[in-house]
């Protein structure tokens, strides 16, 4: 889905300039182009960026700590 019709950018491109090392909305904004223009976009880039940057740490702690390995 497009999330900034100014530059073009999708929600996919968001979420690979993240696994590409994009740590922060900032830092995606940057590498995308999103939100530079009207800034109408904001809220709905800032979203992404935060459910995917969640899921990513969720990821990571289900591999630290693998079910079977879990204190009950």
């Amino acid at each position: 889905m497009y999330v900034c019709l100014c530059q073009g950018v999708t929600d996919g491109q968001i979420r690979e300039a993240i696994y590409e090392g994009c740590c922060s909305y900032r830092e995606v904004r940057e590498a995308t182009g999103v939100a530079t223009q009207c800034g109408k976009c904001a809220c709905v880039a800032k979203q992404v960026v935060r459910e995917t940057l969640r899921d990513i740490q969720s990821a990571q702690a289900t591999l630290a700590y693998p079910a079977s390995f879990a204190i009950a």
